[in-house]
Parts: structure tokens; sequence; C-alpha cells
């Protein structure tokens, strides 16, 4: 018979995975992002909740209480953290240091038949999953409020969204994601050892405007809730997101047709679904190139408090 309760919903998925398929084979990687998903399926059980089912490279969880998947989704990125490390001592392969960890989690009625879960809870964690950057952890405003005090103050606010196949918005708050410039300073090249910028300009065709560090997180996209908005078919309702995180501006692509990044005149490189830090002048193309004149190219350039009125990009 099915049941109908107020459940926790969670879905976490494991990103990165193509790239050991491509350096260690199939048998290989296969054998271990299974492993992964199944260390990942441990702290579900720790915390007092169910796998419903796993995902290919990824599982979905159902929990009495938000905490409980709070809890769960916490110790989930601890995991991988400790995978992903052990992995490097040993001296694996490069693949293993790109995997990521998404994490959304929705609250609301579901309904219960045969040991899955059906209902809006799931469709908004499973929607919301779209959305996530890389080791972050989505929550509806619904999942927040079911939190404890001491909890709270380490999420930030990403206003409203609105979800794939769904009508009204969803309030989001995110916990997590990168908060060191390291890795994607050597990823993407050295930074220069400038004085670090605590505002961004963005311009697109007739649209310059200036977003303050304490302004993010800004959401980029075709959905007029966007706080910056870029009317074009090929731009997602939310593309993309800046976040300010250890000094730095970090861009992370949410989008179905990718977003890329050309610092200057030089390399184009493409996100998908990851994250890079912002630094000097550039273009940011949403759902094409840079070098597609076609694109919608957002050009940007990090400025210092104080130079907000400087001349506008040419």
């Amino acid at each position: 018979m099915p049941q109908i309760s107020d459940r926790t919903i969670l879905f976490a998925d494991l990103r990165g995975s193509t790239a050991l398929f491509e350096t260690l084979g199939n048998a290989e990687a296969t054998s271990l992002v299974t492993h992964c998903v199944t260390a990942l399926a441990a702290p579900v059980e720790a915390h007092g909740g169910q796998v419903i089912k796993t995902l290919g490279d990824g599982l979905m969880a159902a929990f009495t209480t938000p905490a409980q998947a709070f809890k769960s989704a916490m110790q989930m990125h601890e995991v991988l953290g400790g995978i992903v490390a052990r992995g490097g001592e040993k001296g694996a392969s490069s693949g293993l240091k790109s995997l990521r960890l998404q994490i959304a989690v929705s609250r609301g009625e579901v309904v219960e038949v045969d040991g899955d879960c059906f209902g809006d809870a799931v469709n908004v964690a499973a929607r919301l999953l779209d959305h996530a950057g890389d080791n972050e952890t989505l929550v509806t405003a619904q999942v927040l409020a079911g939190l404890g005090r001491g909890v709270k103050p380490g999420f930030r606010s990403l206003d409203q969204m609105v979800l794939r196949g769904r009508v009204e918005p969803v309030q989001v708050f995110v916990h997590g994601g990168r908060r060191s410039s390291d890795s994607a300073a050597t990823q993407f090249g050295d930074v220069a050892p400038a004085v670090e910028p605590d505002a961004i300009r963005l311009v697109w065709l007739d649209m310059n405007i200036v977003f303050a560090s304490r302004q993010t997180p800004v959401v980029l996209g075709r959905s007029p809730q966007a706080h910056y908005c870029v009317n074009d078919s090929r731009v997602s309702r939310s593309h993309a997101r800046l976040d300010w995180h250890g000094g730095s501006f970090q861009l992370s692509d949410l989008s179905y047709n990718g977003t890329y990044v050309r610092f200057g005149d030089g390399e184009i490189v493409s996100l998908r679904r990851g994250s890079c830090l912002l630094h000097g002048r550039g273009a940011i193309g949403l759902g094409g190139s840079p070098a597609d004149p076609t694109s919608a190219c957002v050009r940007f350039e990090g400025m210092r408090r104080g130079d907000s009125e400087a001349a506008p990009l040419i």
C-alpha cells in the first residue's frame, strides 16, 4: 500500500568520473566509481537515512528529518575528500583528483511505494542537483528551517530559482563549495601577484553592471529573476553563478549548454559543471564559446574598491 509521509530527500551526484574512464579504462574506472558510491552510502545509514536507489555515479536517499540529511551530506563530502586524498598519496591517476560531489536536499510530502519515493520533494531535489557547483550542498528553505541555529550561518541564500519542469520558483540556500584558489590557479595558469579585486564589472550589449563582493552570489541567466539577465536562447534560466571565495571571484557553471571562459586573449576554458577563478579581464561565453561571434559573450573585469567608476570595457 502507498504510504504518504513528510520526508527529507537527498540526491548526491559524483561528477568528474569521465576522466577516470579515459585514463583508467572501463573496468578499473567502473570499480572505482562503484567503490566511491558505496562509500557515500555509508553516511546515509549512519545518520538514520535510507538509500532509495543508486544512480550510476550517484544516489538518492530519504530521511525523517532535515538534520539527519544535512549531517549525512557533510560526512559524504568528507568521505569523498578522503578517497581523493588517499588516492593522491598512492600516486593514483590525475583523473581521481577531478572527482567532485554535488548534493541537493529537499523536504516535503512524498508517496512511498515498494521502497521507492515519489512526489514534489523528490522532483525538486533531483532538479536542484543540476544547479549545484563543485562540492556544494544546495537545500530548500523548508530544509533550512528544520536545521539548528548553529548550522544555519554556514548557508548563503541563492535567492529564488526556477527549476526545470516546475512553474513556481524555489528558495535555495548553498553550503560549501571551493574555499581555496590554489587548485583553480594551478589548473588555469598562474594568477598575477596583483591586489585582489573586490568588485567585478560585467558587460553584455548595453548592460554594464558592477557587482561588489558583498553582493554575491550573482546568478547569470535567461530568467528575469537572474541578477544578471542575458536573454539568449542558448542561455539557461540559471546558467552560471559568481561567488566570492577566499578573496577571489569564482564562476561556476550550472547550465545545460556549458560555460566558457577566456582570460584576455588567451586559451578558452570549458567549465561544464566545473568552476574557476576569474582574474584580470576576459570573456564569459554562456552556451557557446567566446570565439563564436553568435554566442552570448559577457565581458568581465576584476576591480578594486573605489574603481567602480572606471571606464567601461571596450
